[in-house]
């Protein structure tokens, strides 16, 4: 299961998908609280850990083996605090049952790297061989490499704090 850029509004959905889904491991591109805007303020870092707070309870309740890249409205070092060796760097790279995997927070990171598929979020943009998890949450079904998407919810990039897709 890959996902990125969470607003809390997410939070009980996702919740629900994994209930549902039980998946063996989960992806999160970055942007864990998405709708609290750390990199523009600061001031808000106890609303942020609040939230990291309920998404960690949620994530690490799965049972799911975690890969957690902090995003740009992230704080690294909490993020570890929550997630500890879960923590990877952009660009990363997991093989999982022979299909490689390069992780990261925006396509930049990702791009240039030798993998089966890139997994990112940040913003509405597509690369060749790459999963973007603000469009939507990706199923990776392994290792035929089958991917199923499931939309988020009506909503949600409002609460991100999108007013209008660009890019597309």
């Amino acid at each position: 299961m890959h996902i990125g850029d969470t607003p809390e509004s997410v939070y009980p959905f996702l919740e629900k998908l994994i209930s549902e889904f039980n998946p063996e491991v989960i992806v999160h591109t970055g942007d864990l609280v998405d709708n609290v805007k750390l990199e523009r303020r600061p001031e808000l870092i106890h609303l942020y850990r609040a939230g990291l707070r309920k998404l960690a309870r949620i994530l690490k309740g799965s049972g799911a083996r975690l890969y957690i890249v902090p995003g740009n409205e992230d704080d690294p070092e909490l993020v570890r605090g929550f997630f500890g060796n879960a923590v990877v760097e952009p660009g990363t790279v997991v093989d999982i049952e022979g299909v490689r995997l390069a992780l990261g927070h925006t396509w930049k990171d990702v791009v240039g790297v030798e993998a089966n598929f890139k997994l990112y979020g940040h913003n509405f943009r597509l690369i060749p061989g790459g999963l973007n998890a603000v469009l939507a949450v990706n199923f990776l079904f392994l290792p035929s490499g089958r991917v199923v998407r499931v939309d988020y919810p009506t909503g949600t990039d409002t609460y991100r704090g999108y007013k209008l897709r660009r890019g597309l």
